[in-house]
């Protein structure tokens, strides 16, 4: 019998000109060897400025984007796809546009009745110059991933990131800033079926070094520590899931999302830090696992990615 994935041409979108382009190409590469596994026809697609002429020539029955970062992930390709007609996965133009712009989503997810760390957005110079709240702060840049150019300025911090008025800051002109909330770092998936967004399991995440979940934390081998299931109470278990959910559907997110939190378990904080409508599909990241965890191997989580791609998303 044959198999009727291999009458489905999907082109997958990696790489691009973003900071994230090497776990880009790492999700791409992953997600095109387990999709041919399964049986499809796959084209590998390093996104450059050429990218619309490339799929018009190339004529896809299915995008999968696997692009990280700008451009990937803010609703830029999503509506490029919408112009050539070629069904996509993930979040469409608005949750991707939204979600990318942290201080706009959280003020979605707030009037949803999901807790998030209430800051400022400043001008990165402003930062630079003078500490926009009192210690101990997070200062990061308002649209963009992979912790990239985030900043913990803790208690006794004398001096702002002055880094931040150099002449060849690459992560944007606009500083989120909200303060540092203690307490265990935790992330949880969401699936979002056409019938209703379900929620994955939860993962306490221990950078192994001891500090932030940086860059190195995130995609190197030993990096961190997952522990799945969090060791989380029953009710604040199932409130982050709920929360997850929440924050999902509020801003519109289709296919796979990922929401971040932080818990401070001596103060019973639970924040929302931000949802991740391209989490990262390489084999250090976290959708990944919790998807095998509740019973969905990698490759069938690809495939049914495939098949939920449509447009209007």
């Amino acid at each position: 019998m044959s198999n009727p994935n291999a009458q489905i041409h999907v082109a997958v979108l990696m790489g691009g000109w973003s900071a994230e382009r090497p776990v880009s190409l790492s999700s791409g590469r992953g997600c095109a060897n387990a999709l041919r596994g399964r049986g499809f026809k796959v084209t590998e697609v390093d996104v450059g400025r050429d990218i619309a002429e490339v799929l018009a020539k190339l004529r896809p029955d299915v995008a999968f984007n696997a692009l990280h970062g700008p451009f990937g992930e803010d609703g830029t390709i999503q509506g490029l796809l919408e112009i050539l007609a070629i069904p996509y996965t993930h979040s469409g133009v608005l949750a991707s546009a939204l979600a990318m712009r942290k201080d706009r989503a959280k003020t979605v997810m707030a009037a949803a009745g999901v807790p998030v760390a209430h800051g400022v957005t400043r001008s990165r110079f402003e930062v630079a110059r003078e500490h926009p709240l009192p210690l101990p702060y997070v200062a990061k840049p308002v649209a963009d991933g992979s912790s990239f150019g985030v900043y913990i300025l803790r208690e006794g911090a004398n001096s702002p990131p002055a880094d931040l008025a150099r002449a060849d800051w690459p992560l944007g002109d606009e500083m989120l800033c909200e303060p540092f909330i203690p307490g265990l770092e935790l992330t949880c998936g969401v699936i979002g079926y056409k019938t209703g967004a379900e929620p994955l399991d939860i993962i306490e995440i221990r950078p192994a070094g001891g500090g932030f979940y940086d860059y190195e934390a995130k995609y190197s081998k030993g990096g961190s520590i997952h522990v799945l299931p969090a060791p989380l109470k029953p009710n604040i278990y199932q409130k982050v899931q709920e929360m997850a959910v929440r924050a999902h559907e509020a801003l519109g997110c289709r296919g796979v999302s990922r929401a971040d939190f932080r818990y401070d378990e001596t103060t019973d904080t639970l924040v929302c830090l931000e949802v991740n409508t391209q989490p990262g599909m390489t084999e250090t990241s976290l959708v990944p696992e919790l998807a095998a965890h509740h019973g969905l191997v990698f490759g069938e989580l690809v495939t049914w990615m495939v098949q939920d791609a449509s447009l209007g998303r």
